[in-house]
């Protein structure tokens, strides 16, 4: 995992609540074995007519957000299912931070371990940046001092948790932790 410090971005608005991990990266496309791929399938009923071209009405088919890394969504984002292919498929399409009212619990985990910044944020400002998002906004987010600046001067601070800020900033998943322990593992198994 890369670690992440800090980061400044393109915002992408996606103004819909409740969008849950079958919108994300729909069930058909589960089937790969490897993390990665699944970027070009990420919201692919909402991308994609029937006969696979682009559909105009959909924000990330929108010229305005190419390149946008950071996704600003309405609440209770990343609900449904456990799949953790959702923030495999948010992380390969290219979004580092994901900022949403509320997330469901299970997708905030799987995208916190998958190194993408999810942030809870106040619902106003969360709307606010969704219509400055449409006019071009930038982001700057320093995970070390927790707050995140836009291109018009405003800051806002975010909360999140040392443990997983600290995973963040040195790029720590579950088995980079554990090889941390690497000698004293090594020392036990020496001795039994």
């Amino acid at each position: 995992m890369e670690p992440l410090e800090f980061h400044s971005g393109k915002v992408c608005p996606l103004n819909r609540a409740n969008v849950d991990t079958d919108q994300i990266i729909p069930k058909q496309f589960l089937k790969r074995i490897e993390r990665t791929g699944f970027g070009q399938f990420l919201f692919f009923h909402w991308r994609f007519n029937d006969d696979g071209t682009e559909r105009s009405d959909f924000v990330l088919n929108d010229p305005n957000y190419k390149d946008a890394t950071i996704l600003v969504a309405g609440d209770n984002f990343g609900c449904g299912s456990s799949r953790e292919h959702a923030p495999w498929a948010l992380a390969d399409y290219g979004f580092k931070v994901i900022i949403a009212p509320d997330f469901a619990d299970i997708f905030y985990n799987n995208a916190l371990k998958n190194g993408i910044l999810v942030i809870k944020m106040d619902e106003q400002q969360v709307k606010s940046w969704m219509h400055k998002a449409e006019k071009g906004l930038t982001l700057d987010v320093d995970l070390k001092q927790q707050i995140i600046q836009a291109s018009d001067g405003t800051t806002t601070s975010f909360d999140i948790t040392p443990y997983q800020r600290e995973k963040l900033i040195n790029g720590w998943d579950d088995i980079a932790l554990t090889l941390l322990k690497e000698e004293k593992i090594a020392s036990y198994e020496s001795a039994n």
